[in-house]
């Protein structure tokens, strides 16, 4: 029987959540619910100066949006120090590490000869094999014993297997001078602890997995899967930067973009299932698997991520949409919705969801269930609220007052009020439209009607057909 899969999502708390993060995480977190395995978190915060608490709220907040719920206690690296450095004290008492009281003087003339004389400038520290009765009362670190022969194989499930010569692996710094762990450590020992049976993250840590595997196999511990995903490149190929528009999760939900749509379109980037490009969360974690993932680097293509994003809006249940946009209006810092906003839209979803591919143009659709009499209109609903339109409004308002308000009694009633106009439908389309949602765009006439009631419909029709 072959142990549970546990995954993690290790984010550096020194700013937002950004969609490269954003997609390892949800990498790690389709690949073990999909096996009924663990989904951890930690915040990888040793580095003091610049992680801040704002920065891990952010990602925690950029996680929840995304849904991406992770098990057990997040945990923080720095909290753990005492534990990595019990490791490397245990590694020098075994001697497989040792300590190095070389300076940075000593190292930077170290390498400035051999750039002189065209060798490796890799530090060869002249402490390795040195007997303890001549260690100097000083300051030193302490070093892992790299392997000076042979190599060593990264058998990566995304990058195949990559081989690095071991006379190319410095003797790394475990422990500082002032007995604080390096990342390359603290990585490692969590890691393990955690019990992290598959390391899915960035290619450009593929290098760090060489020198990480030396304390794996120095301690005896088992080494986990490796899956080093190519990183996101921009529409141009170049890799993501700001230029390229919105980096932030936080960014994306503010913009209002639906968290299932982010998610699908974040899957597609550099994995593939076949030719499958929209798809459910189910069909994603029974799907998704490391040998799906590309070589090359993706490119983020918003016309494709909106796209998705309709399909998502189009499907979804209508009270989850109401809660998601209410959360939207939230991250946007918009006026939140009243209850008879949130109810009204709701009620209205049904012909409010097709081919809106974000919560603004949704929104935008909502426009007459949301406004609040006397309707404002836009300068095209103006137009289609002149005089003859006002006088045909006044004329059709006592004939709806006593239809029983079906879709069928109301196409009735208003089809024969345009033929006794002596016109066409469409010509009392646009007077209906500005009337009742103050713009020449809208969902159909008896959709709105429908989900106005009659006293609000009867009421807006009135207002419009009072003299300008």
């Amino acid at each position: 029987m072959t142990d549970p899969v546990v995954t993690r999502f290790a984010p550096s708390p020194t700013g937002f959540l950004h969609i490269g993060g954003a997609r390892t995480a949800l990498f790690n977190w389709l690949y073990a619910r999909g096996r009924g395995g663990k989904f951890l978190l930690r915040i990888e915060d040793t580095d003091r100066a610049r992680s801040t608490p704002e920065a891990t709220a952010a990602i925690l907040q950029g996680l929840s949006w995304l849904g991406l719920d992770h098990d057990g206690e997040v945990i923080s690296q720095f909290e753990r120090a005492d534990r990595h450095a019990e490791v490397a004290l245990q590694l020098l008492a075994e001697g497989k590490a040792y300590k190095c009281f070389s300076t940075q003087e000593e190292i930077e003339a170290f390498r400035e000869q051999a750039r002189a004389e065209g060798k490796s400038t890799l530090f060869r520290s002249p402490w390795r094999d040195a007997d303890p009765s001549t260690f100097p009362d000083m300051p030193y670190v302490i070093r892992i014993k790299a392997p000076q022969d042979g190599a060593t194989v990264i058998r990566d499930r995304v990058q195949g297997d990559v081989t690095i010569r071991n006379d190319q692996l410095d003797d790394m710094v475990l422990l500082r001078s002032e007995g604080t762990p390096v990342y390359m450590l603290a990585v490692v020992v969590d890691d393990h602890d955690m019990g992290v049976t598959h390391v899915i993250r960035g290619d450009d840590h593929l290098n760090n997995a060489a020198r990480q595997m030396m304390i794996y196999d120095a301690m005896g511990w088992t080494v986990p899967v490796w899956a080093h995903i190519p990183l996101i490149h921009g529409p141009d190929g170049k890799k993501l930067s700001k230029r390229h528009g919105a980096l932030g999760a936080q960014e994306y939900q503010a913009m209002g973009y639906p968290a299932a749509g982010m998610r699908n379109y974040l899957a597609r980037l550099g994995w593939s299932h076949g030719d499958d490009e929209f798809f459910t969360d189910a069909q994603a974690q029974e799907w998704f698997d490391l040998d799906g993932i590309g070589k090359s680097p993706a490119r983020f293509d918003m016309k494709k991520l909106e796209n998705l994003c309709g399909q998502h809006v189009a499907i979804g249940d209508d009270a989850a949409l109401r809660h998601e946009i209410e959360a939207y209006l939230v991250a946007a810092g918009e006026p939140a919705l009243t209850q008879g906003q949130g109810d009204g839209l709701e009620r209205a979803m049904y012909c409010l969801k097709d081919r809106a591919r974000t919560f603004p143009e949704l929104l935008e659709k909502a426009r007459f269930v949301l406004a609040q009499r006397p309707v404002e209109c836009d300068e095209k609903a103006l137009k289609a609220l002149d005089e003859e339109a006002r006088a045909m409004l006044s004329e059709l308002t006592p004939q709806l007052q006593n239809a029983s308000w079906s879709r069928d009694d109301l196409e009735a009633v208003l089809n024969g009020f345009a033929e006794a106009q002596g016109t066409k439908f469409g010509k009392l389309a646009g007077p209906l439209r500005a009337a009742l949602a103050g713009r020449a765009v809208t969902p159909s006439v008896f959709d709105m009607m429908l989900v106005l009631g009659p006293e609000e419909t009867l009421a807006r029709l009135m207002d419009a057909a009072k003299p300008a």
